[in-house]
C-alpha cells in the first residue's frame, strides 16, 4: 500500500461501515428472537438458546468494532432521539444560530465601515493634508502587502501557486 491510501484497518469510514453493519445484523437477531419468543414452545428451546448466543456474539462484535471508530454525538442529539424527535432538528437549530451570529457580526462590521467612512470624512475636512498623508501611506502599505502575497504563492519558475479544493 503506498501512503495515499489509508489501511481499510485505519480507515474511520470503514470502521463506521463495520459498526452500521454490526447494528443491522444485531437488529435481524432481534427480530428472529421476538419471532422465537412470540410462538415459543419447548421444541424452539434450541433454536433460542442458538440466537441468544449469537446476539452476545454479535453485541460483542459490535463492542470491538466500535472502539476502533472515534464518533462524538453532541448530548442535544441523544436528548432529541430520546424524546423522540427527529436530530435533523439540532443541525437546522445549529445552521439557524450560526446565520443569525453571522448577520450579527456582519452588522457590526458594516457599523465599523461606516464609522470609519465618516471619521474619515470629518477628518478630512478638519485636517486634509494629514488624511491625504494617511492616505498615501496605506494606499502604499496595501500595495506592499498584496506585492508580498503574490510572492508568497510564486513558485522559482515564476508560476503561481493554486490551492486545491479537496
Amino acid at each position: 500500500m503506498n501512503a495515499s491510501t489509508p489501511n481499510p484497518i485505519d480507515d474511520p469510514k470503514h470502521n463506521l461501515t463495520q459498526v452500521i453493519n454490526s447494528v443491522q445484523k444485531t437488529l435481524g437477531i432481534l427480530h428472529q428472537l421476538y419471532l422465537t419468543v412470540s410462538s415459543f414452545n419447548v421444541a424452539s428451546q434450541l433454536p433460542l438458546l442458538q440466537r441468544l448466543n449469537n446476539l452476545v456474539l454479535e453485541l460483542d462484535n459490535m463492542s470491538k468494532l466500535a472502539e476502533k471508530c472515534n464518533i462524538q454525538v453532541p448530548m442535544e442529539v441523544l436528548n432529541l432521539i430520546d424524546d423522540g424527535k427527529n436530530p435533523d432538528e439540532f443541525t437546522k437549530d445549529v445552521i439557524n444560530n450560526c446565520i443569525a451570529k453571522n448577520q450579527i457580526t456582519k452588522g457590526k462590521t458594516d457599523a465599523f465601515k461606516g464609522l470609519r467612512r465618516h471619521l474619515l470624512e470629518e477628518l478630512e475636512q478638519a485636517f486634509p493634508d494629514e488624511v491625504e498623508a494617511y492616505r498615501d501611506i496605506r494606499a502604499g502599505s496595501a500595495a506592499e502587502l498584496k506585492r508580498f502575497a503574490q510572492a508568497q504563492s510564486m513558485l522559482p519558475n515564476g508560476d503561481v501557486k493554486v490551492k486545491s479544493e479537496i
